[in-house]
């Protein structure tokens, strides 16, 4: 696994990326509301991307046909936009990318539409606590296998489970490349495979479900992923690069 290293001035170009997309999820965050439709959504996170002068990185990506992902109540993650209308109560996965001169940015949350239920608080809670709590705790030498046991104990703990099969990822100038960043531990040894190191720039993304792992991919629009339980789910992600031995975040605004 080749797992690229990258300098202060290519951190700076993935930073400018990170921060677009970090200024149009706060764009729909405050935006997005009730009685509005998916692809609304999806478009108005397209003109406010390109409004900062970066394309949509996920237009056409492996052939998805929108720019944002739009992840509904049920769905976990890589839902596609289209004519439902958002209502009171719903809990909206927004999953955004971007590029500009050949570097990416990426990072998703899940928002509430209008008043939602305590259930629904601590499961998108549980995503976001569960992102910044690798943030926290990721340091130069630790291997992404330990950084996968600390996610899923803690997804577990509140009383919630990761999906499987799909994980965060390495991203540069491409938008997905080595390492993979699981929310699940694979095996019997902590202390095996690749470690973080400084310059490694890669995305987290907490995938959480409530009862069933698995993941079940639509058959209508071959994209969208629900959790074979049914039930609704949350998702959050950050591009993080590492510097001077710990994460930084470089999709916030600052």
């Amino acid at each position: 696994m080749a797992i690229p290293l990258r300098k202060s001035s290519e951190i700076d170009m993935l930073r400018n990326s990170g921060l677009a997309v970090a200024k149009t999820l706060s764009y729909l965050e405050e935006n997005v509301k009730a009685g509005m439709s998916l692809l609304e959504v999806d478009r108005m996170g397209e003109e406010y991307l390109n409004s900062l002068g970066f394309r949509p990185a996920f237009k056409g990506l492996y052939g998805f046909p929108n720019a944002i992902c739009t992840s509904l109540n049920e769905v976990v993650i890589h839902g596609v936009p289209d004519s439902t209308i958002l209502k009171d109560g719903d809990i909206l996965g927004i999953d955004i990318g971007s590029e500009k001169d050949g570097w990416f940015g990426d990072a998703a949350i899940t928002m509430p539409i209008g008043t939602i239920s305590k259930d629904d608080e601590a499961l998108i809670a549980c995503s976001k606590d569960a992102l910044y709590h690798a943030i926290d705790i990721i340091k130069d030498g630790m291997r992404f296998k330990e950084l996968a046991m600390h996610l899923e104990a803690f997804i577990r703990d509140r009383g919630f489970v990761p999906l499987v099969k799909f994980c965060g990822h390495g991203i540069g100038r491409e938008p997905h490349c080595d390492p993979e960043v699981p929310n699940y531990f694979e095996g019997k040894n902590p202390k095996q495979g690749p470690k973080i190191k400084n310059g490694m720039v890669f995305c987290i993304e907490p995938m959480i479900c409530q009862k069933g792992q698995e993941p079940v991919i639509d058959k209508k629009d071959g994209w969208s992923v629900r959790s074979e339980d049914g039930l609704r789910a949350s998702h959050y992600e950050h591009q993080v690069a590492i510097v001077n031995g710990k994460a930084e975040i470089l999709t916030k605004i600052k």
